[in-house]
């Protein structure tokens, strides 16, 4: 083994349990804790040549270790929460029907609207964001999502008159 490789090897083998006990304190959750430190030190791996120039790689790794923790609490796949139970209760199935019926609302409004829409309500994004991804002003946003809406509720209420 190459010398920094043997850097990197000890590096890893001495700091991991340090960085795991914060990425703890920070999660409260083991499991977490572990993909935390798993993700920031495969970060370090990935950088290590340009990280060798560092005075300090540890404060490198810890800096990764809370950016990595702050950037995965924004992101929407992460706040859903694991139990180690299963419900009481079963969980309703999905109404194809109504699913249906928004399809078919959905295809009868502006091509425009329908790209807001689903951006705001199935992407979950913001209406900066979703005035970025389609290239609109935030206001042009808005006012599609409220037609949009407007224009879903009538062609749904059709349905049921």
């Amino acid at each position: 083994m190459e010398r920094g490789e043997q850097a990197l090897h000890d590096f890893v083998r001495d700091r991991r349990l340090a960085l795991f006990r914060s990425a703890y304190l920070m999660c409260g959750n083991r499991d977490e804790a572990e993909d935390l430190v798993q993700t920031t030190l495969v970060k370090v791996v990935l950088g290590w040549r340009r990280l060798q120039r560092l005075d300090n790689v540890e404060a490198y790794a810890r800096k990764t270790l809370f950016h990595t923790f702050i950037a995965g609490k924004r992101r929407f796949w992460r706040r859903e929460h694991a139990y180690g139970e299963m419900p009481e209760q079963i969980a309703p199935e999905s109404d194809s029907e109504t699913g249906m019926l928004v399809r078919s609302a959905l295809a009868r409004i502006t091509p425009r609207q329908r790209a807001v829409l689903v951006l705001r309500y199935w992407e979950d994004q913001s209406v900066e964001a979703t005035a970025a991804l389609l290239g609109m002003r935030e206001n042009t946003v808005k006012s599609h999502t409220a037609r949009g809406l407007a224009a879903l509720r009538a062609e749904v209420g059709k349905e049921f008159a």
